[in-house]
């Protein structure tokens, strides 16, 4: 039996099979808190139910100390998840010595080294848990509107984002990249399949220690054919709100363990407000800041946005300039594009960045020349303007960020198991 079903056995012998978390004696009774990876539950171990030599090897297990138990099921409203077992049978198979993380506190730079122990820990693990449930909803969200699940590739011979920011390989002789975004490839699917989206890692050549950035991180990127720029906007909205609904109802206990104040996410609803870009330059120079058009937008800026709407909000028509090269212009106003970032509520900043997509062969071509990129390399993208291009979009979420907007972390370094930062790639 796995903790997390206890409640279906009440009154029956069960096995649980786990790691000691913590254990107090009184006289000829042990408590323990054993863990399964699925929930924490209360052991009651009787010297009277139990050998003396179990007994006694029991009390002296140490923290993290692997051993399978039999017993009767109990509720028991006063522990962890509400239910115990009474055992009646205990084994163990590997007593630890010295485990390194001990219930003090320890600092971060520590933690971090033993990141592979950490992540046993009450709070990691409820973290990983609301992240597979971001992951899962947001699977759950596209696939029941039909959209096509297509793999972009990992390695890449171009730039999607960036040429600064780019991990270069050797791919036999060729220079290669790792993947930036699955964009360029959706692009690509979206004509033969209509509504696609990949699922994967990406990776940022970003020499940033901010508490937002990470070398490598997981996107979600839908591309829609025949899409407008407003329907882009309200797939977006609608995504987040269901994510957020969906982490509500089944991960109560989860926010409970890192104490993460829900109040928040329940305002989370459509329609999402909306901020043009020459407005946000109007509202930050309100707050002191020295902004003009043509600047993006750093951390503090988004923060100061953000702080005056209580869901998120789209940021949009950013100029030509500062966005990338494939972002359709507003044929209403040629100085910007028709592009948006949503921007997190309690200082999180952007969590997704999306737009409308060129479809003009000789408006693309000329925005890759003004951005001086080879045109050989980006020969397959061209031809997607060739051959029966239509006007389409998409955008891409970033799941760390969304994480911990969500669970309110105050730094993305808990958001992925194995988190890969500037100098820091051990473990």
């Amino acid at each position: 039996m796995y903790i997390e079903e206890a409640k279906n056995f009440v009154g029956q012998e069960v096995e649980v099979k786990g790691w000691l978390y913590n254990s107090r004696s009184s006289g000829k009774i042990l408590f323990m808190i054993i863990r399964d990876g699925t929930g924490l539950m209360q052991v009651v171990a009787s010297k009277s139910d139990v050998s003396e030599e179990v007994f006694n090897n029991a009390k002296k297990l140490p923290q993290e100390s692997s051993l399978t138990m039999r017993g009767i099921i109990h509720e028991e409203k006063r522990a962890p998840g509400g239910y115990e077992i009474i055992v009646n049978d205990l084994n163990i198979l590997q007593q630890t010595e010295n485990y390194p993380i001990s219930p003090k506190e320890h600092g971060v730079g520590f933690l971090m080294d033993n990141r592979h122990l950490w992540l046993r820990s009450k709070r990691q693990w409820a973290i990983l848990r609301i992240r597979s449930g971001i992951e899962k909803s947001l699977r759950d969200f596209f696939d029941s509107k039909s959209f096509t699940l297509v793999d972009a590739p990992i390695l890449t011979p171009n730039a999607c984002e960036g040429s600064t920011t780019l991990f270069e390989t050797d791919y036999f002789g060729t220079p290669a990249f790792l993947s930036q975004s699955g964009q360029l490839y959706m692009e690509a699917a979206c004509m033969a399949l209509g509504k696609v989206y990949c699922f994967g890692p990406t990776f940022r050549a970003e020499k940033s220690k901010t508490r937002r950035h990470l070398m490598e991180f997981w996107m979600l990127e839908p591309e829609v054919a025949y899409i407008t720029f407003e329907e882009n906007l309200k797939l977006q909205e609608d995504m987040v709100t269901y994510v957020v609904k969906y982490i509500l109802a089944n991960y109560r206990n989860e926010f409970e363990i890192i104490e993460r104040d829900v109040k928040p996410l329940q305002k989370i609803d459509t329609p999402f407000p909306r901020l043009h870009y020459r407005d946000a330059i109007g509202l930050l120079r309100k707050k002191g800041k020295d902004i003009h058009f043509g600047d993006d937008f750093g951390a503090d800026d988004e923060t100061l946005l953000a702080e005056e709407f209580e869901r998120p909000v789209f940021v949009h028509h950013f100029p030509a300039s500062i966005k990338a090269f494939y972002m359709q212009p507003d044929p209403g106003d040629p100085e910007t594009v028709l592009a948006a970032d949503l921007l997190a509520p309690e200082g999180y900043g952007e969590i997704i960045g999306g737009s409308q997509r060129i479809n003009d062969y000789d408006l693309l071509l000329k925005r890759m020349k003004d951005n001086k990129l080879s045109v050989d390399d980006y020969k397959w993208y061209l031809d997607l303007r060739r051959y029966g291009s239509v006007p389409h979009g998409g955008f891409g979420i970033g799941l760390e960020r969304t994480l911990a907007w969500i669970a309110k972390l105050p730094h993305v370094r808990e958001t992925i198991p194995f988190p890969r930062l500037l100098e820091k790639i051990y473990p």
